[in-house]
């Protein structure tokens, strides 16, 4: 790839696998991957099962999987997982009872790892489904985006990728039906979006809704373009307590504009590094939907 369009220090950031992408001494596991991207989704597609998708398959997943899998949090150790449960080659479609057992970040995680593995600049992106979910609501939800010479950067979703539930491209995601981080929050205090249509719904406890979620995802999201790709549920900073007071909702104003569907490189990086509100620390507040809260201190 030439990269024509895209800005030399931003394609070599994005290329370069970060601490949670990097396979380190299982990086011999990628020889035999292709290198195009609709591939690597299928690819990584087929070594994972959402952890909700055991009705679907008619599989009960073993409950040490279904609650523990999807806290593994670096991609060395994911394939590790992996290939302890089968050593075929990871080109080698997976049994469902073979599979990780993760959500939708684990996916995105994979393809990015594959991607970056193949010189194809990529990163993860925090936000909101509209599909997948209830009418008119918007799941929260984790996706990859990739560098294509010819369009700029495109939303892959590996999740749905074989699935037939969906009317787009996995590998093109329209960018209304995927609303990243920052776009939620600009709709919302614009009054142009109801606040309670993004979040999440629990089959135990019911929807989380709100302004202080999207809050989350912009931390997330912001985390995920420098290459910080925590867990979904791991918490920190401004707005962490739910407490969205006006200078809270001030700086997510602000840091909404780097994480929108056009990511100014440098502003990202910036506003990354000088807000503590918004930067990810050394030790987050994990707050596992299975396991239940504890203090992680991250590599």
């Amino acid at each position: 790839m030439s990269f024509a369009c895209l800005a030399p220090d931003a394609a070599a950031f994005y290329v370069a696998q970060s601490a949670f992408s990097d396979p380190n001494d299982l990086a011999p596991l990628y020889t035999d991957l292709p290198d195009d991207p609709s591939q690597l989704a299928r690819t990584a597609r087929n070594l994972m099962v959402n952890r909700g998708e055991g009705a679907e398959f008619r599989f009960a997943f073993p409950q040490n999987r279904l609650h523990n899998d999807a806290e593994t949090r670096y991609i060395d150790d994911i394939l590790r997982i992996i290939i302890q449960r089968s050593d075929a080659p990871l080109t080698r479609r997976r049994e469902v009872g073979d599979r990780f057992v993760g959500v939708c970040r684990d996916f995105a995680l994979l393809l990015c790892s594959f991607l970056r593995h193949a010189g194809i600049p990529a990163r993860l992106r925090s936000g909101f489904a509209a599909y997948g979910g209830p009418d008119g609501f918007y799941a929260d939800h984790m996706v990859t985006e990739y560098w294509d010479d010819q369009r700029g950067w495109l939303l892959a979703d590996p999740t749905v990728i074989d699935m037939s539930s969906v009317d787009f491209d996995p590998m093109d995601v329209p960018r209304d039906r995927f609303l990243v981080a920052g776009k939620a929050w600009q709709a919302i205090r614009a009054g142009e979006a109801d606040p309670k249509t993004f979040g999440l719904h629990l089959p135990e406890e019911g929807p989380m809704f709100g302004e202080w979620y999207v809050a989350h995802d912009i931390r997330i999201d912001l985390a995920a373009l420098n290459k910080v790709e925590t867990l979904l549920w791991d918490v920190w900073g401004a707005g962490g307590d739910r407490d969205m007071t006006d200078a809270v909702c001030e700086l997510y104003d602000q840091a909404s504009l780097v994480a929108g569907d056009d990511v100014p490189f440098d502003a990202a990086r910036k506003m990354f590094a000088e807000n503590e509100g918004l930067r990810t620390p050394k030790t987050v507040l994990s707050l596992a939907p299975f396991n239940g809260p504890s203090e992680v201190a991250l590599r």
